[in-house]
């Protein structure tokens, strides 16, 4: 892979919060970003040099998206894996479409990882009634039923306490689906990690992360100390996964710090939200440091800014209190730049430094 010099044009594929800050890390480096999206409102283009609104599937708009970017990259999973291999074809891709294909359907994504030697929670596919009703004979419960493509915060999940539960959760889902037995797990936490054309790999000490209603609320560093007592051993498993991959970028893994050791839970091959406080709260943030490694260049420290950290999400109506957050001593706010406010949206984030 050829080292991409300032001035030269990334392509980010979604235009949401994670292609803003992206494209933001990218401006302090001297690269022009170009957002592709079909979204009516993109906060990604609030912060990119150039933005085209238009469907992925369109082949004369990648055609030309394609001719005007040295590199391309994504910023969520949930995009169809096609138009991204079409577009590898003309220009470099990475995070490559091997990552999109293994990370965007669970049961895949499951076996690919226990095949490295990973501990998933256990699991079996169900593709009908009937099949749940054996699935849960297998795996028990309680359990979540998820469905297989397409589930973000907490979003295509049901949830099973007893076997009684079986025909409203397969009326919610449908399939296909996967039921996943629940984990007894002291807490929840995340390996991002980065990979560069190279082979050369960093990761970030791990955030303990707090969930409320299915939806990231809280990480922070340094994480307790069953977390840190499995951060070797579930990062040596993403580096695995990363490795297999031919990942280029950050990837991000979720685990389950257990009493067995870290269940791993699922992967995203981008940049994260447990990863967010990494802009203030490290020497090199998960934003830029995936520019690098896309980019060709080297990767950037991955050490702490300072003692504790915490990252707060502002969900719905939350960043309203944004004039209370400036006035915090060591509180940095990020604002998306959405326009309306929904229950469960993330409309921007808040990092407290503790020094």
């Amino acid at each position: 892979m050829r080292t991409l010099p300032p001035g030269a044009t990334i392509g980010i594929l979604g235009g949401g919060q994670l292609g803003r800050m992206l494209a933001s890390a990218a401006a302090e480096l001297g690269y022009r970003t170009h957002v592709l999206a079909p979204d009516r409102e993109s906060v990604a283009a609030q912060t990119a040099s150039s933005l085209t609104r238009a469907d992925y599937h369109n082949r004369i708009v990648l055609a030309d998206f394609a001719a005007q970017c040295d590199v391309v990259t994504y910023e969520f999973e949930n995009i169809a894996v096609e138009p991204v291999e079409w577009l590898a074809e003309k220009v470099p891709v990475h995070p490559s479409p091997a990552s999109l294909r293994v990370a965007q359907e669970r049961i895949a994504e499951k076996s690919f990882v226990a095949g490295l030697g990973g501990r998933p929670a256990a699991f079996a596919a169900v593709g009908s009634r009937a099949e749940l009703d054996a699935a849960i004979a297998e795996v028990g419960t309680p359990a979540v039923l998820k469905t297989t493509r397409m589930g973000y915060d907490g979003k295509g999940q049901a949830r099973l306490r007893s076997p009684a539960d079986a025909d409203a959760a397969w009326e919610a889902i449908g399939g296909p689906a996967v039921l996943e037995a629940f984990v007894t797990f002291a807490h929840e936490f995340s390996i991002v990690l980065v990979r560069g054309a190279d082979g050369a790999m960093v990761s970030y000490p791990p955030p303990w992360n707090v969930h409320e209603d299915g939806i990231l609320a809280r990480s922070t560093l340094p994480a307790p100390a069953e977390v840190a007592a499995q951060w070797t051993e579930a990062a040596a498993l993403t580096g695995r996964i990363a490795e297999t991959l031919g990942h280029v970028g950050v990837l991000t893994c979720e685990y389950f710090a257990t009493a067995d050791g870290p269940v791993f839970n699922e992967m995203a091959p981008r940049v994260h939200n447990s990863g967010h406080w990494t802009i203030e709260g490290a020497v090199t943030s998960q934003f830029e440091n995936h520019i690098r490694a896309i980019c060709g260049l080297p990767l950037g420290d991955t050490g702490l800014t300072a003692p504790g950290i915490e990252m707060e999400n502002l969900i719905g109506d939350a960043w309203e209190r944004w004039s209370e957050v400036l006035a915090e001593p060591g509180a940095h706010l990020h604002l998306y730049g959405k326009r309306e406010a929904r229950p469960g949206r993330k409309m921007g984030h808040v990092t407290r430094i503790r020094r």
